[in-house]
């Protein structure tokens, strides 16, 4: 028996005896047409629940309504390729009547779809936000969390049938982000971290799992704070702990990781977040991923430094210095790893977080802590105060030449009459960043720490090499104030 088990307005994959289903090409219909196929469809699916509940034991009964329905779904595919006649689903009550085939009594018949195209949800706005609207409000995740809580991801079938509801879910959150918090509060991020948590072989099912977390958990509090509330923090660390000694095996499995990073990063904006990361040693295993130099280097530091940034992350830059984190973060600053580059990242985004993490050290460390780490810029004839100069006139250069060209474009428009609006300036700002403005800023806040924390050895230097190259501390204060 070959039921459908959702829906028209899905791509289809139909499975069924190893054999792929071909369907034929339906001429475009009509308003009226659609509203009778609909109407047809709700009849047969009526019979079919009726002789269901009537001959539970006795699928004989049954099976000609079951042919029906099927019948009657692969009809109604053509209604997918028309978004401006979704409308007619929700008006006509047939969003219940779909969404119900989800949780169908003959687990056997799994129809697998996928939501169509996000491209052709584009096409008519309107009537795709009616019918993303229907389905959400009908629970449509919570359905879906349901069925693939009970599918077999060992049975090829069954794992493509995970797949495809994925990409349903993916869909939805793309076509309307506003919708990832009511998704994942129903069962949603609960399923995907234990998905994520499964003791099964690395695929594409876990990759997606992955993707579609990092995306609920973009600017989404809530989903932040649920994350956190269902240990997905130690979640996301145990399965990051994999990735400390060995690279991933596959460009697919780095991908993973990154958006596993990417995810934690996230949780991280959130202050509860950083107790539950500090909790579950995230930064004894951020660091030793650093010393390992290992392809999750990278993001690793982006982690720590999205850990201690502000005054939430106090005791994570504390305990950092407590777990010989120093030792770690200095020889970074000392160098820019060339191996940053073969995993996507450059100079500037290595040397951005590195100085960020050092900056938030000298804005929460007290006492002991904050001596050990102003003593490590004494070390060697205070060779990191020559780096940390070497690196302000680096940028310091790269941001006076994106103003130079900003300026000039300025005199350009005023010149043509035009009026620059904030939008403009906005976008001048952007560039100034671009350039590296907020990693000069960094640096500039690290030399006033330094230069003013009452160690005679650090002021002199910094004052020799600022007047050895034309610079000053006035412009060093500038910059912080800008």
């Amino acid at each position: 028996i070959h039921t459908g088990i959702i829906m028209m307005f899905y791509n289809d994959v139909l499975i069924g005896n190893g054999t792929d289903a071909v369907f034929q090409q339906v001429e475009p219909v009509d308003e009226s047409s659609v509203k009778k196929m609909i109407l047809t469809f709700e009849k047969r699916s009526y019979k079919n629940q009726e002789l269901r509940i009537k001959f539970p034991d006795n699928p004989e009964k049954f099976m000609e309504a079951e042919l029906d329905l099927n019948d009657i779904l692969q009809e109604m595919h053509v209604i997918a390729t028309m978004p401006d006649l979704y409308h007619l689903l929700v008006e006509l009550n047939a969003i219940h009547s779909l969404l119900g085939l989800l949780s169908h009594e003959n687990s056997d018949i799994l129809y697998y779809s996928e939501l169509t195209d996000i491209d052709t949800l584009h096409e008519s706005e309107e009537g795709a936000e009616v019918l993303i609207d229907a389905l959400v409000s009908g629970q449509i995740v919570a359905l879906l969390v349901q069925n693939m809580e009970r599918l077999d991801e060992q049975v090829k079938e069954e794992a493509d049938g995970v797949h495809n509801t994925l990409s349903i879910i993916e869909n939805i959150a793309e076509f309307k982000p506003g919708l990832c918090a009511e998704a994942a509060q129903q069962g949603l991020m609960q399923w995907l971290l234990k998905r994520l948590k499964a003791k099964l072989p690395f695929d594409s099912n876990k990759l997606y799992c992955s993707e579609i977390l990092a995306i609920l958990l973009q600017n989404n509090d809530v989903n932040r704070e649920l994350l956190g509330e269902l240990d997905g923090i130690d979640v996301l660390l145990q399965q990051l702990s994999v990735f400390k000694r060995h690279n991933p095996a596959t460009p697919e499995e780095q991908e993973m990781m990154e958006n596993l990073f990417d995810a934690l990063c996230s949780c991280l904006m959130l202050g509860a977040n950083r107790d539950r990361f500090l909790r579950g040693e995230g930064l004894q295993l951020m660091n030793l991923m650093l010393r390992e130099k290992k392809m999750s280097r990278a993001s690793a530091l982006k982690v720590l430094d999205h850990a201690m940034i502000g005054q939430e992350g106090s005791d994570n830059c504390h305990k950092f210095v407590d777990i010989l984190g120093l030792r770690t973060i200095f020889p970074l600053f000392m160098k820019t790893p060339k191996r940053m580059k073969k995993v996507g990242i450059s100079d500037k985004e290595h040397e951005e977080h590195v100085c960020s993490v050092i900056a938030s050290m000298l804005r929460n460390l007290k006492a002991q802590q904050r001596t050990r780490l102003l003593n490590k810029f004494t070390e060697n004839d205070c060779e990191k105060v020559d780096r940390l100069l070497e690196l302000h006139f680096k940028y310091l250069e790269a941001v006076q030449l994106a103003d130079k060209r900003i300026e000039g474009e300025k005199h350009d428009m005023v010149r043509r009459g035009e009026i620059l609006d904030d939008g403009m300036e906005d976008e001048f700002y952007i560039r100034r960043l671009d350039a590296g403005l907020f990693v000069l800023q960094q640096l500039c806040y690290i030399i006033v720490e330094i230069s003013s924390a009452g160690i005679p050895q650090l002021h002199q230097r910094v004052h020799q090499i600022l007047n050895m190259r034309g610079g000053s501390t006035k412009v060093v204060r500038h910059i912080l104030r800008g």
